[in-house]
């Protein structure tokens, strides 16, 4: 356990700082009249979460975290499991954007997370995965004017409607 803190702390580290560069190449900050630059939310998420993993290293180092002071293995068999049933939903999830959005991907990992994976009523977890899809839309095309993935064209009658409703 102790071990794998600070391994992932590491790569997680090393994937901020990437993450940092790369959208660098873009402008990080805000532009009067514009919002932000393309590279302003992932540049400062990045730095978010480089400073969160110099703090689990600080407190691996110190010996103040759990994880820091056991010896058990970083994963037993239902981490395992938990970790392949998520990542697989995940790789699903990156998979599907190209073919029905990157919206309809989201509805089609929270069906797949809240009713299978958390076991949750047929009914929330559709309203989930129809509201939250629909906030992300709005969010990101309506306020940010950031357009995400829109798949193959058989998904296009559903963003012709919604972008009639924003603009």
């Amino acid at each position: 356990m102790r071990n794998g803190e600070i391994v992932t702390a590491g790569v997680l580290a090393l994937f901020s700082l990437y993450l940092m560069w790369k959208s660098a190449e873009l402008p990080v900050g805000y532009m009067a009249g514009q919002g932000p630059g393309g590279g302003f939310w992932p540049f400062w998420l990045s730095a978010v979460m480089l400073l969160a993993c110099g703090m689990i290293a600080l407190n691996w180092w110190r010996g103040t975290s759990p994880p820091s002071q056991s010896d058990e293995p970083l994963l037993d068999a239902y981490g395992w499991r938990t970790l392949a049933l998520v990542g697989g939903g995940i790789v699903v999830f990156v998979g599907l954007i190209n073919v029905v959005s990157m919206y309809g991907a989201i509805a089609v990992f929270l069906l797949y997370y809240m009713r299978f994976l958390g076991r949750h009523s047929w009914t929330l977890t559709v309203s989930v995965a129809l509201i939250v899809p629909l906030a992300f839309f709005f969010f990101f095309e309506g306020a940010m004017r950031i357009t995400m993935p829109s798949g193959m064209s058989f998904t296009d009658p559903v963003f012709d409607v919604l972008y009639d409703i924003i603009y």
